[in-house]
């Protein structure tokens, strides 16, 4: 019996490990920034206050998220068409943009209603 998908030896790759370090920063950073916004803001109520005057400000950075990871995946997506150039590699990459692209128009119109 194959045992071959078993195997974690992935997880302990190099890239894996920075990509999880990073992963783990980038929410303890998150968190912390919360944290310091409700201590400054005196408290929840004032913390989402402040949010709510700076929706704009919001909306600008999650859109320059986007553009970035946009950029990230074109970058990537043709490194890796340029080394799998066969049709199911295509429909696979379909897949997943079409998937990420209702999901990020989801999470949009989530916001907005809530906005309201």
């Amino acid at each position: 019996m194959s045992a071959g998908w078993w195997r974690l030896r992935w997880l302990f790759n190099r890239r894996v490990g920075l990509t999880l370090l990073w992963t783990a920063l980038l929410l303890i950073a998150a968190v912390a920034v919360n944290v310091v916004g409700i201590q400054i803001a005196g408290g929840i109520e004032g913390w989402q206050r402040w949010m709510d005057a700076h929706t704009g400000a919001s909306l600008a950075w999650r859109l320059l998220l986007y553009a970035g990871t946009a950029w990230g995946w074109l970058w990537m997506r043709r490194r890796l068409r340029a080394r799998e150039p066969d049709g199911v590699t295509a429909q696979r990459l379909l897949r997943v943009e079409i998937a990420a692209v209702v999901a990020v128009i989801v999470l949009e119109t989530s916001l907005a209603t809530q906005a309201r």
